[in-house]
Order: structure tokens, then sequence, then C-alpha cells
């Protein structure tokens, strides 16, 4: 293929299955905590971390996962502590993140508003090599969490007092998948974008759902569709010169619905399969499930 010819889109290629790769892989645990919009909230956040780059001649990247990390930790105390003014706070943080960011920018010796587009949107050309050294090492981050903790970040999850009475540590889970969140939105921004990459977090695990149930297959098939949008997205914004944010959260949702097409069938047939109200499976309580077993992980 052509685009193989060219260095920086070897990189971005490289990038965009990273991204497809590490964000369904912690957006199933946000969808499952009803927190589909956290990683929009730290990708606000994150764009204070961009500024700082500029301004302190720094990685952009690194910066960005240092403060986005930081917010994530700080959204995590709010959500605990933060009880009826939790909302007012957070809003705070989100506002003052994305409006912290447009400042420093413009405050960076020859920075401006047009370089911090390409962190807000994503860009092919400007994914340089030390930013794939960065990816790479906080892709590898994120798998590492996700697969080896996926028992207890699952039980979590679903069910944070049934986590508790277990003995998992619930609160420190909390954070390690708030932080994790993070660390994926600053591995997406390059390609994807700050702006939408709480798309691509989401939306690929919503159409999964609507063909799968256990935790795994939806899993791997929330992966799947990342790693194909992803790669679609990039190779055709090089090609018809659209950006590549844009297109791969386009082509997602386009999954989604093709999806759900196929779908309908399949909720007719387990509808008229399910379980009565005086099935005793349909009383049953999935403990196993809850605690993470195989049945659901």
């Amino acid at each position: 293929m052509d685009l193989l010819n060219y260095a920086f889109m070897q990189r971005a290629l490289l990038a965009a299955v990273l991204v497809g790769i590490t964000a369904p892989a912690i957006g199933i645990h946000l969808v499952q905590r009803r927190q589909p919009l956290m990683g929009d909230g730290i990708g606000h956040v994150a764009m204070t971390g961009v500024g700082l780059g500029f301004l302190l001649h720094s990685s952009p990247v690194w910066m960005a996962t240092l403060v986005s990390v930081a917010g994530s930790v700080l959204m995590e105390l709010i959500r605990w502590y933060g009880r009826a003014r939790g909302d007012i706070a957070l809003a705070m943080l989100f506002y003052g993140g994305m409006a912290g960011g447009v400042m420093l920018v413009n405050l960076a010796p020859g920075g401006s508003t047009a370089n911090l587009s390409t962190y807000l949107f994503g860009s092919l050309a400007t994914v340089a090599p030390s930013d794939v050294t960065a990816i790479v090492v906080l892709a590898a981050l994120v798998i590492a969490v996700t697969l080896g903790l996926r028992r207890q970040l699952f039980a979590v999850s679903q069910d944070e007092e049934f986590a508790r009475v277990t003995g998992l540590p619930v609160r420190a889970l909390n954070l390690l998948t708030a932080v994790t969140a993070a660390v994926t939105v600053t591995v997406a921004m390059r390609v994807v974008g700050l702006i939408l990459v709480s798309a691509l977090m989401v939306v690929p695990v919503a159409a999964a759902q609507q063909l799968t149930r256990g935790f795994v297959t939806t899993l791997g098939l929330a992966v799947a569709i990342g790693v194909v949008v992803s790669l679609g997205g990039t190779v055709t914004s090089f090609y018809v010169n659209v950006p590549p944010g844009a297109t791969i959260v386009l082509l997602t949702i386009a999954a989604f619905a093709v999806l759900a097409v196929l779908a309908a069938p399949v909720g007719r047939r387990r509808a008229r399969t399910a379980p009565g109200p005086g099935d005793p499976a349909e009383c049953a309580i999935p403990a196993t499930r809850a605690a993470g077993d195989e049945v659901g992980v």
C-alpha cells in the first residue's frame, strides 16, 4: 500500500491500532459504571496538560498524561465526597481544564489555537516518533491493567457493595479505573483527538452489547470494532484528506447502526426464549457473575 511508504503513516497506523485496543478495553468498565462521559471530562482536563507542554517546551503527551491522571483522581474524590455539589465541582473542573489549555497554548512562545487543534481533533502528520514511544508505553500499561485485573474491575463496576463484601479494595480499584481512563485519553489524543476520544471508548462497547452478553465476548467484539474503525478512519483520512478523529467517530457510529440492524432478530429470538416470571431461572441470583467468575469474565 502506498501509505506505508510514508513514515508518518506508519506511526499513525500503529497509534490507531493501539487506540482501537485500549479505548474499548477501559470504556467497557466506564459503561458498566454508568460513567460513559468520564472520558470526555478527562479530555477537557488533559487540554491543560497540552498547554503546559507547549509553555514549558516539554512533551505535550507526557504532560497531558500527568495532568489528566491528577484530574481523574480529583474526579473520583469529588464523586466520593462531593454529594450535592459534586456536579458543580466537576463542571468547573472540566471547563476550567479546557479554558486553561487554550490560555496556556496562547501564552507559549509561538503557540496558537491552531497547534491545540491537532490535539483536540487528531492529526496524522503530527504523530512524531517521540509520540509513538509514549503511546506504546502508555498503551502497554492500559492493556496490562485491563487484562490483568479484569475480574476485579468487572466486579467493582457491576456492584461496588458486593465487591466490598468479598474483600476487594473498591476505592483503590475505582481510582485505578479512573487513572487508566486518563492514560487512555492521552494515548488516543494524537489520532482521535481529546474532544472525540470518549466516543471511541463508549460506542464500540454499546455496539458490541447489542450482539453479546458475556463480559469477555463483549470486550473482544468491542476491541475488534475499535481496531477496525480506527484503522479505517486513519486510512480514509490519508486518501480523502479529512480529519482522522471525526472520520473514526463517524465510522464507529456507522458500525453501531449496522450492528443494531443485525441485532434486531437476535433480540426478538431472546425475547421468545426468555424465562417467565415463575421460572426458577428468572429468580436465580447470578452471584458468580457478579464476583467475576468465568461465566461473566
